[in-house]
C-alpha cells in the first residue's frame, strides 16, 4: 500500500481526513472531495458554478473551468488553460497558457509551464514542471488498461485504468519528459527533458 503524507508534507494539514487514502483512489473521487470542500469555503473566494477562487487569485482571459474547482490564494492561470473534473490548486500554484488539468491536486508554490497535461494525478509542493512536459493518465495502447505502480521494487495493482502520477515534493520534471500512467517520483526526485517514465513495463 501507499499514501500521500510520505511524499507530500502539506497532505496532511489540508486533507488530514484522507490521510490513508491511496492516491488512485482520491483522483477518482476528486469531484465529490473538491465539492464538499467547496461548501466550507470563506467569503475570500468568489463561488460561481461550483468554482471557487479566491479573490487574490488571477485568471486570465479564456481560461476554461468546468468544476468542481478550487483555486487558492495567489495562484495565476495563464490563458487558454482548461481545468476540469475535480482540480484543487493550493497556494501560490502556477497553471501557465495552454495547460490542461483534470482530476488532480496541486500543492503549494507549484509551476506547471505552459502546455503540461496533467491528468489523475497528485502534484506536491514546489515542482517545476517545464514546458511540454505530460503526466499520462490512460493505456492507450494496450488491450488490458489496467495501471499498476511499483512500491519499493514491488508491483502493486490500483484497481484503476486512469491514473497519472503521484509527485512528491520539490520534484523537477523537464520539458517534453512524458511520465506514463501510475509513475511515483518520491520528493527531490529529477526527469530529464525529453525523458520517457516508464516504471512498469509492458
Amino acid at each position: 500500500m501507499i499514501t500521500i503524507p510520505p511524499y507530500i508534507n502539506q497532505f496532511t494539514l489540508l486533507f488530514g481526513d484522507l490521510l490513508e487514502e491511496a492516491p488512485w483512489d482520491l483522483t477518482q473521487a476528486a469531484e465529490l472531495i473538491i465539492s464538499k470542500r467547496i461548501k466550507t469555503l470563506n467569503g475570500d473566494y468568489k463561488i460561481q458554478n461550483n468554482v471557487a477562487i479566491h479573490k487574490d487569485a488571477i485568471v486570465e482571459e479564456h481560461v476554461i473551468l468546468k468544476g468542481p474547482i478550487i483555486i487558492s490564494a495567489g495562484c495565476f492561470i495563464g490563458a487558454h488553460a482548461y481545468l476540469r473534473n475535480g482540480v484543487f490548486l493550493s497556494d501560490k500554484v502556477t497553471v501557465g497558457p495552454g495547460c490542461e488539468i483534470k482530476s488532480s491536486l496541486v500543492f503549494s508554490n507549484t509551476a506547471l509551464a505552459h502546455f503540461n497535461f496533467v491528468g489523475d494525478s497528485i502534484i506536491g509542493s514546489f515542482v517545476n514542471m517545464e514546458a511540454g512536459a505530460v503526466i499520462a493518465n490512460h493505456y492507450n495502447e494496450r488491450k488490458d488498461k489496467s495501471i499498476t505502480i511499483v512500491v519499493n521494487g514491488q508491483p502493486v495493482e490500483t484497481g484503476q485504468t486512469k491514473f497519472g502520477a503521484l509527485i512528491g515534493d520539490h520534484v523537477k520534471i523537464g520539458a517534453n519528459a512524458v511520465l506514463s500512467p501510475g509513475t511515483i517520483l518520491s520528493m527531490n526526485s529529477t526527469v530529464k527533458r525529453l525523458e520517457l517514465v516508464q516504471q512498469v513495463t509492458p
